[in-house]
């Protein structure tokens, strides 16, 4: 699929999150829109998406919309998800964020290879991810967000234990929300490849668009290396 296709897809998506009438312009431009009930955020906050160098912005108040126009102005749209630079055209309190949008079509995915890792496939709610996301903390699980998933796991064992997880959450507009969890003490070597790899296989084989959100170099490293593409970032910010 054409890159610009897949920010056409990835485009919709966001455009359905806000919850309210809003679409992507042109390269460089902002839009902001009031939606109390936008999913790109916690509720009371300002949810940033900025794909193909355009910008969506959901306000949770007439209030809160204006103060941002008014900012923006000030702001070029790629640095929106620059929370140090939209703290010194907004006051802004408690920060999610930024985390890069990647996404991958059918021929642009490149398949992990490696035949010593053998990935197994489990219900979603297993008890052998237990101990993976215990051994992980609950920051990265909630970053993970394993927990979430509505597809089977796929995963890789180490003397029987699960030390690397990934899976998907079916999100709107066909998108399959990839997540990969690995134990601290297996990191770096390649598993969150291996299992997002296979989970990503899955959601290609459903005709799902699978995205890749992260925030954390490592993955998103993994993530290129599956083919996928960086479109753009998000950002929540609770407003001061």
């Amino acid at each position: 699929m054409p890159k610009d296709l897949l920010l056409v897809r990835a485009q919709g998506l966001w455009q359905e999150l806000a919850s309210a009438p809003v679409s992507f312009g042109a390269a460089g431009e902002v839009s902001v829109v009031v939606s109390p009930q936008s999913r790109f955020c916690p509720p009371g906050w300002v949810g940033i998406v900025l794909l193909g160098g355009a910008a969506i912005v959901t306000a949770p108040s007439e209030e809160a919309a204006a103060r941002i126009r008014k900012a923006v102005v000030e702001l070029p749209a790629d640095e929106l998800t620059d929370p140090e630079a939209v703290g010194k055209v907004l006051p802004i309190g408690e920060v999610l964020g930024p985390a890069a949008l990647a996404y991958v079509a059918a021929d642009g995915f490149r398949p992990s290879a490696s035949a010593e890792l053998r990935v197994e496939e489990l219900p979603a709610d297993h008890a052998s991810l237990d101990a993976l996301e215990q051994a992980a903390g609950a920051e990265d699980v909630g970053e993970a967000g394993l927990a979430d998933i509505t597809s089977p796991a796929f995963v890789l064992r180490v003397d029987g234990q699960v030390v690397a997880a990934a899976g998907y959450r079916a999100w709107p507009s066909s998108t399959a929300h990839v997540s990969v969890l690995t134990s601290p003490d297996w990191r770096g070597k390649g598993l969150a490849r291996a299992t997002g790899s296979a989970a990503v296989r899955y959601a290609l084989a459903q005709d799902l668009l699978p995205q890749w959100r992260a925030r954390i170099p490592a993955s998103r490293k993994a993530a290129i290396a599956l083919g996928f593409s960086e479109l753009g970032f998000q950002l929540s910010i609770q407003p001061a």
